[in-house]
């Protein structure tokens, strides 16, 4: 893999960089174009560089770049340049590196690489609807190409303001593409583009090629919807390298598979299930979201679906990323991280819990004592049984919510309690009575009511504990019920089957 990714670069001076923009939440697509390029970066020993942006100020929400950062350390995706971090090729925030990009701009226009284009939209729509008519190419035809300078004070006395475009190569660009292999794009389907508008601001394929330039980047790990733009930047790095902009150096470009939604459509930020917020507040971990997200498109072998980010990291290999597009599983992801829950040790598994209880109120930010004793014994009833953090509250809620806010599932009730639930319930009732405060174990307990009400009424497991369960847990489906009568404990357990008998 070094020699056909890395060529002469020490590994340790891999650079990559996420360039998010502040303008709404980080989509799935994104997250995997963030976790390849750091798990490329720890791979090699090299730096991960976030960059944000921010040109697009009528987009940008002052949330939206802490909404980035957090986002990013919830993840575990953590960077080595960047906002918050610092670095030596800084400022990482575009909006303020506008001065950079004139700078360079007059350069390229002084070297002859760029230059005005001072044609109206009008005559461009009019000379590519020529072309198309004629069957030829329909890109710019490069009208200002090679003005005299009276053609120039020609436009400049009609008072035009012109855009500056870049000079393209009149030979093929061929690259190899670290997913994709070789790639060509021939002359005549390159059109001189658009660096600068003209009111002066800059456009997105001028100031990426240049802050990679300036930041030494080495290997641009990106969607594949970015694929077309890339020959038009080699060409601008070239143009850069002549006029001594950056290492000189074109940076390694590996172009990752479209993620597919519903329908075989590509999964839109509109679309369900695309952004991450909803899988932070669906209580995801974010190793198990990581992991899945990494499997659309690599894999860490054949016969192996999950593990670890520190595995990933050693195993991953950009060659072995497949270019063709991933479909996004809702049901796999839910799995996968189905799978690290079950791999989390108990005490952490119970802290992570915690938010979710407390997001409810059935327990505090920070639970007594007493309660993280409860819930520490909990967890080996339900880490099994979970998919999500989320159903925390669904699973064990019962156990901490206060005796006047407990509330029995209506649609459990009409299911579960009625007909012969109330006769259930007493014998249920009288028979734990019976056991006294110290006798109050899981034994105990199921040998009480197996007694009562298998052996006593003569009635099947699911007919004979059903009303139980739904008058101690409020669900139709629990953790175990005889473990869970022992955490309630015994008043509490009283209490509630008593109160089901008079509902019932």
């Amino acid at each position: 893999m070094t020699d056909a990714v890395l060529g002469d670069l020490e590994p340790s001076a891999v650079r990559v960089r996420f360039p998010p923009s502040p303008t709404g939440l980080l989509t799935v697509g994104n997250i995997r174009s963030a976790l390849f390029n750091w798990a490329f970066a720890r791979h090699f020993g090299g730096k991960l560089v976030l960059r944000i942006e921010d040109t697009d100020t009528a987009r940008n929400t002052a949330e939206g770049y802490r909404y980035t950062y957090d986002a990013l350390r919830w993840l575990g995706l953590t960077w080595d340049e960047g906002p918050e971090v610092g670095g030596d090729f800084g400022p990482y925030l575009q909006s303020e590196r506008m001065d950079i990009y004139a700078d360079v701009v007059a350069k390229l226009m002084a070297a002859g690489r760029a230059y005005h284009c001072y044609c109206s939209q009008e005559e461009l729509d009019q000379r590519r609807e020529a072309a198309r008519t004629a069957g030829q190419h329909s890109g710019y035809d490069g009208h200002c190409r090679n003005l005299s300078p009276e053609q120039v004070q020609a436009y400049v006395d009609e008072g035009r303001r012109p855009v500056v475009r870049l000079r393209m190569p009149d030979h093929p660009i061929v690259f190899d593409d670290l997913v994709r292999g070789e790639i060509t794009f021939l002359p005549e389907n390159l059109g001189d583009y658009v660096l600068v508008r003209a009111n002066g601001y800059p456009l997105y394929p001028l100031v990426n090629p240049v802050d990679d330039a300036l930041m030494e980047i080495t290997h641009v790990l990106r969607g594949e919807d970015l694929l077309p733009s890339t020959p038009r930047q080699i060409a601008l790095y070239e143009a850069l390298a002549d006029i001594g902009v950056g290492s000189g150096r074109t940076p390694r470009f590996g172009h990752l598979p479209f993620v597919m939604g519903e329908g075989n459509k590509r999964l839109s930020k509109r679309d369900k299930g695309s952004g991450l917020t909803e899988y932070v507040d669906r209580g995801f971990l974010p190793e198990g979201l990581l992991n899945y997200l990494a499997l659309l498109g690599w894999s860490i072998a054949e016969d192996r679906d999950v593990f670890t980010m520190a595995e990933m990291v050693e195993a991953f290999d950009i060659r072995k990323v497949n270019s063709n597009a991933a479909r996004f599983d809702p049901k796999k992801c839910e799995a996968i991280n189905a799978a690290h829950m079950r791999l989390l040790p108990q005490e952490e598994f119970a802290q992570r819990m915690i938010p979710f209880l407390a997001a409810t109120g059935v327990l505090p930010e920070q639970p007594s004592e007493e309660q993280l004793a409860v819930l520490r014994a909990a967890v080996p009833l339900v880490q099994e049984r979970m998919n999500t953090l989320s159903e925390s509250d669904e699973m064990l809620g019962f156990l901490f919510v206060d005796e006047d806010a407990f509330r029995v599932d209506p649609d459990a009730a009409a299911k579960v309690l009625t007909g012969d639930a109330h006769a259930v319930l007493d014998a249920a009732a009288k028979a734990l009575a019976d056991l006294g405060d110290t006798e109050w174990t899981t034994e105990a307990i199921e040998a009480a009511l197996r007694a009562s009400l298998i052996d006593g009424l003569g009635l099947k497991p699911k007919n004979a504990f059903g009303p139980v369960r739904v008058a101690i847990s409020g669900r139709r489906i629990s953790p175990p019920l005889f473990e869970s009568l022992e955490l309630l404990g015994r008043e509490k357990s009283l209490h509630r089957l008593e109160r089901a008998r008079r509902t019932t």
